[in-house]
């Protein structure tokens, strides 16, 4: 097949920790020779892009920082358009308050003054934060996720990430978020397309989840490929109502698909 663009997932498709996923590197490098445009778009909202290209960077993967979108960049972004004024009353890691500081929004840690509730990754998450959470959104605030993922890939096991954090938010507050950012949304699809400046039909999204990474590509228009070298097996793809146009081992075969 021909394409002009790729989305390339990380945790669970290029990388697993700091580790490259045996195979990728040799998959990318490959995309990189097709003269394939590429994004790498990740669902970690606690890292900007500079970080991943030191991580990435170490791991063999030559990117710039332009060519990375993540959670937190894409909740950054729809924060300064729809709540640039208001004072966030943030449940999550520092390393997303410090996006929110660096993009000039105005975090608080009081649950009277805040005008929305963003929930996310937080390894210190405990019950005062389900407090906050409940106080706050009692009082109708808007509630905002920076991505649904429930599970996240590590080096050793799987791990919660920040759907984890966002359910329990939600069951003890008795409401959904009112949006939940990072992939799959319309936000994340919209920043995609900003920076992939191709039609979706010549564009491949290559992903460990089908929930997320393939779920983009579908709603997209964009051809989608599924690798299970990260938190998703052939079981799960038979039991999914989500069906990648592609099942990989790994991204070392993508030459399956670019020819």
């Amino acid at each position: 097949m021909e394409f002009s663009g790729a989305v390339l997932d990380v945790d669970g498709t290029v990388v697993r920790g700091n580790d490259p996923i045996p195979g990728a590197p040799a998959g990318y490098d490959r995309i990189q020779e097709a003269g394939i445009e590429t994004l790498f778009v990740s669902n970690n909202p606690t890292k900007a892009p500079p970080a991943y290209v030191d991580r990435l960077g170490a791991a063999g993967y030559d990117v710039d920082a332009d060519r990375v979108i993540t959670a937190g960049t894409v909740t950054t972004e729809y924060l300064r358009r729809h709540h640039a004024t208001d004072d966030l009353i943030c449940i999550g890691a520092p390393g997303l308050l410090d996006q929110f500081d660096d993009a000039g929004l105005s975090t608080t840690d009081d649950i009277e003054a805040a005008d929305a509730l963003v929930a996310s990754i937080d390894h210190e998450f405990d019950y005062d934060d389900l407090c906050t959470g409940l106080w706050a959104l009692d009082r109708g605030i808007p509630f905002i996720g920076t991505d649904p993922d429930i599970v996240i890939p590590a080096p050793d096991r799987d791990v919660p990430g920040s759907g984890a954090v966002i359910r329990s938010l939600a069951a003890v507050a008795e409401r959904d978020p009112d949006i939940v950012l990072g992939k799959p949304s319309d936000p994340a699809i919209a920043m995609v397309r900003e920076r992939l400046s191709h039609p979706p039909e010549e564009c491949l999204v290559v992903g460990d989840r089908l929930d997320t990474d393939i779920a983009l590509g579908a709603r997209a228009g964009m051809t989608t490929a599924l690798v299970l070298s990260g938190v998703t097996d052939e079981a799960d793809v038979a039991e999914s109502d989500v069906e990648p146009d592609h099942v990989l081992d790994d991204l070392g075969e993508i030459g399956r698909l670019i020819g």
